[in-house]
């Protein structure tokens, strides 16, 4: 008996750091800045678990079937916590209510079932033994945990199966009590009755998992959901409707099919067409491949090198003829390489090199720095890095957010660049889907904006391009603080403007 009681602490306490995980994540995945919200569901989740642990010295009798409807309770809530995270997020009038409300509820079951666990065994094992292998056994659990989710249950299983997975797991703990020590359980039947059903819930929950978040996801983007898959890195969603084909990544727009050219066509353009015949040129992001399609329009280009994070989007966008023809098969072409690396940590290390590769363009087509991860790519410390890969006659194209929505957190941008000892020229445009849309041009030396360009380009011309380098007043440039990896400025802009632009 105790026996079976110890390895049940491994398994609850494996099923309690994952529903942390996956609060986290999913946090993270529908409202961004992932420090932010994997801070306070930490916090949260801590403070219910001390606030359970304590509640449970008022539990004086019947400790064993106690534990068995903590552990069914823990199990349905937790198990279900995912699925009504994704399900509620766009109908409840405030999504973090909801999030600390079910965070605080599991947390406090959690913190109930360890204490309840020891006074169980305190008959039938000596206390030093008791505590050395409960807390032993507790920590191990954590460890496999934090080892699982990111390897092999967020890849392989997703946010919302691996939450009902972890729930079937917490009820299989109850239910194996149950039988273990029928004859200690009160209400025997009821209790038996209530393990199998919350089981059961839980294992259809399983199994149609995918149909609950295509109905989940369905409601929270336009049209219909043609393909959503969760990777170690973000959620990605494409959805359709009769002319448009869009993108999202964590919830956040990427393009829309009907005007992705007038973004890609600003993001490339001007930096190239400024160039005598280009040969290398190196993109950051861009799994989509829809920055490198407008890059081969260049024929001297030889060589582009592409470092995007994420696997399962080059996969993606190589693959699906749908894609393809989007981006005109731009990633199989024979000038590609595709490196899965962090951006940040593949420019450090090709600086470290005894000769680092220099390239006559660079393309940031990284994200928007809505979290600290992300915004590391927008740094001082980076674009000092990037100055090893370029030459004196190189220019850089860094996508910079919105202008007129988040005016600080653009020139933020633009000011760091000059800080890290850049020339900058900012520019912008309309682009329908996202608004005024803004980037910025980095060199070593002087740019002239471009007059002629590749034939066949839907937006740009030598008229538009001038143009996009006003600035109106509204758009006029801010003095602002200087994106550092100790104090992302950035993003605290970014999240601010952004913020109260939804407000509103």
């Amino acid at each position: 008996m105790p026996t079976l009681l110890l390895i049940s602490v491994i398994v609850i306490a494996t099923c309690g750091l994952v529903y942390e995980l996956i609060a986290g994540t999913t946090a993270s995945y529908l409202l961004g800045d992932s420090v932010t919200q994997f801070s306070t569901v930490i916090g949260c989740y801590l403070f219910a678990m001390g606030l359970g642990s304590w509640l449970t010295k008022y539990v004086e009798r019947n400790l064993i079937g106690v534990f068995i409807k903590v552990e069914i309770l823990v199990g349905a809530v937790g198990g279900a916590s995912a699925m009504l995270l994704f399900l509620l997020f766009d109908h409840v009038a405030s999504f973090r209510v909801l999030l600390y409300f079910l965070v605080f509820i599991i947390g406090m079951l959690v913190g109930v079932e360890i204490p309840l666990l020891l006074r169980i065994l305190k008959d039938r094992l000596e206390f030093r033994e008791l505590v050395s292998r409960v807390l032993a056994l507790d920590y191990l659990g954590a460890l496999f945990a934090s080892i699982l989710f990111p390897l092999v249950l967020v890849p392989y299983l997703g946010l919302v199966k691996s939450s009902f997975l972890f729930g079937m797991l917490n009820v299989g703990v109850a239910v194996w009590v149950i039988y273990a020590l029928k004859d200690e359980v009160p209400s025997l039947a009821a209790t038996r009755f209530s393990a199998i059903a919350v089981l059961v819930m839980l294992t259809l929950g399983f199994v149609y998992s995918e149909r609950i978040m295509s109905i989940a996801e369905s409601g929270a983007y336009p049209g219909s959901v043609i393909f959503s898959q969760s990777t170690p890195y973000q959620r990605i969603v494409i959805t359709k409707t009769k002319q448009d084909l869009r993108l999202f990544l964590n919830s956040n727009l990427q393009f829309s099919s009907v005007d992705e050219y007038r973004y890609h066509e600003a993001l490339v353009h001007p930096a190239l067409a400024a160039l005598d015949n280009p040969k290398t040129v190196l993109i950051f992001g861009g799994g989509d491949g829809l920055a490198v399609r407008e890059v081969l329009k260049y024929p001297s280009v030889e060589k582009i090198v592409l470092v995007d994070l994420d696997p399962a989007m080059t996969e993606l966008f190589s693959q699906s003829d749908i894609l393809t023809g989007l981006n005109r098969h731009s990633l199989l072409s024979k000038k590609v390489e595709v490196v899965h690396q962090d951006a940040f940590i593949w420019v450090r290390e090709m600086q470290r090199r005894d000769n680092p590769p220099t390239f006559d363009a660079v393309i940031s087509d990284v994200p928007d720095p809505s979290n600290f991860s992300i915004g590391k790519l927008y740094s001082k410390t980076f674009f000092t890095a990037l100055k090893s890969l370029v030459h004196d006659k190189s220019i850089i194209a860094v996508q910079s957010t919105s202008p007129l929505v988040a005016r600080k957190a653009f020139w933020c941008v633009n000011n760091t660049l000059q800080d890290a000892g850049f020339k900058t020229a900012p520019y912008h445009l309309n682009v329908p889907a996202f608004g005024e849309w803004g980037y910025v041009i980095a060199t070593l030396s002087d740019y002239t904006p471009p007059e002629k360009f590749p034939d066949g380009l839907k937006y740009i011309t030598a008229r538009s391009a001038a143009d996009m380098f006003y600035f109106p007043p509204d758009m006029a440039h801010l003095d602002t603080k200087i994106q550092r990896l100790d104090d992302q400025a950035l993003v605290r802009y970014f999240d601010q403007e952004w913020s109260e632009y939804q407000i509103y």
